[in-house]
């Protein structure tokens, strides 16, 4: 029989929140890519990965003798926000 904190004696089963680390308040499941996609940016690092972003950003658009598109821009952009969403504290 599960006995609440304070009841019985030791430590209950029915009391989890002390034994939880970081628990998300994400109310959608994630896919395995998503997962795999936050598991690499947490060991990269953000700012680091923020960085490298920014920096081929950079050399693609500044550093470059290839003509760039209207898509090549929306990539473009596209590396460039995510840089800046990676830049701010998580």
């Amino acid at each position: 029989m599960q006995t609440f904190k304070g009841q019985g004696g030791g430590k209950s089963t029915a009391d989890t929140a002390g034994d939880t680390r970081n628990v998300s308040k994400v109310k959608v499941w994630l896919t395995p890519s998503q997962c795999e996609f936050i598991d690499f940016v947490l060991f990269y690092g953000a700012s680091e990965l923020s960085k490298s972003l920014r920096i081929v950003h950079d050399l693609a658009l500044y550093h470059s003798d290839v003509p760039i598109g209207v898509e090549e821009k929306r990539a473009l952009f596209g590396v460039r926000c995510l840089g800046k969403k990676l830049k701010k504290p998580l």
